[in-house]
């Protein structure tokens, strides 16, 4: 057991993290936004810490959420921690619905037992005077049961040792909140390689998409000769303003160039946002939202086989991709 007043850390947690800095109330912008670290909004930490006869033990978890959100659990007579674990976390995070929850056990003493003398007599004048002089008195029993006949010889906590708990069990919620962006941020990593890789594919068929074989020129072209001189044996004939009319809609309905163009964008900028890491989830949500409408026009102008399977295998991935863009801070 530590000294009263000292305090210390046991390791219970997955991934290795550097020694936690100590704790700070004015904390500014969440710092885990560097570079290239893509933070997954899922984790688990837990740290412990003992100073004097108190124990306790500090459990961070977080999942998916719109904004930022923090729930405490404290044992009662220290809910005055809660600002401190707020700031902790706003210093760290800043997206998630984050669980921090204390359990705090208190070591017990093997002191001498006392008897409050003063308190025993007035128990016993009490009893002479209710049941009268004449009456036996009370057993041993039962005066012992009375609260406060015997005493513990435990010392009651002065506001100086309440302080110094408290700020003892604020560095272990640092401690704790350090660990649980360490496990974010490796989940961050796998995410990263699976919204890759999802990358890769929607890429692949957008390649696809532009490489069928009525997209080429020549197929372009006969289908457009056909479809004008189907409308040129139209009864009764077409004036040449609504056949010139009627002949841009047919191209304009046919080409998807501009489509494919828009989702080899959406792609790099993509790619772009995961190198640069940090809080990027809700900024690929819009994205998700660009490339769903594209794979939506892709589909809706086909009228080939293969491209419309090309652009349902689209819309597959890119659902795929919004899925885990989801648990992205």
């Amino acid at each position: 057991m530590a000294a009263k007043g000292d305090i210390n850390h046991r390791n219970h947690f997955v991934f290795p993290v550097p020694r936690a800095q100590g704790f700070r109330m004015n904390a500014q912008a969440p710092r885990n936004s560097a570079k290239g670290a893509v933070i997954s909004m899922t984790g688990f930490a837990r740290a412990d810490g003992a100073a004097g006869r108190v124990q306790w033990v500090v459990e961070a978890r977080s999942v998916n959420g719109k904004g930022r959100d923090l729930r405490c659990r404290l044992p009662q007579g220290l809910d005055g921690l809660e600002p401190a674990i707020r700031a902790a976390v706003e210093a760290r995070i800043t997206r998630g619905n984050v669980n921090v929850a204390l359990n705090l056990t208190r070591t017990e003493t093997s002191g001498a037992l006392r008897i409050n003398r003063d308190l025993l007599a007035q128990v016993l004048e009490l009893a002479r005077d209710i049941a009268g002089p004449d009456a036996p008195p009370p057993s041993i029993d039962t005066l012992l049961s009375v609260r406060g006949v015997i005493d513990s010889g435990e010392t009651q906590e002065t506001e100086e040792e309440r302080a110094a708990l408290e700020k003892s069990i604020a560095a272990t919620v640092t401690v704790a909140i350090d660990r649980l962006v360490t496990a974010r941020t490796a989940e961050g990593v796998h995410l990263a390689a699976v919204l890759t890789g999802h990358l890769a594919e929607i890429e692949r068929l957008t390649d696809a998409a532009a490489a069928t074989a009525c997209l080429q020129p020549e197929a372009l072209r006969a289908r457009l000769r056909q479809q004008i001189a189907t409308l040129l044996d139209a009864m009764p004939a077409l004036a040449e303003e609504r056949l010139a009319q009627e002949a841009a809609l047919l191209i304009s309905k046919a080409d998807v160039r501009e489509e494919l163009d828009r989702l080899r964008a959406h792609i790099a900028q993509a790619r772009a946002m995961l190198a640069d890491g940090g809080a990027i989830g809700r900024r690929l949500d819009f994205l998700c939202q660009e490339f769903n409408r594209e794979a939506n026009t892709l589909c809706s102008k086909s009228a080939d086989v293969d491209l419309t399977r090309i652009g349902m295998d689209l819309k597959a991935v890119i659902e795929q991709f919004r899925e885990q863009v989801q648990n992205i801070e």
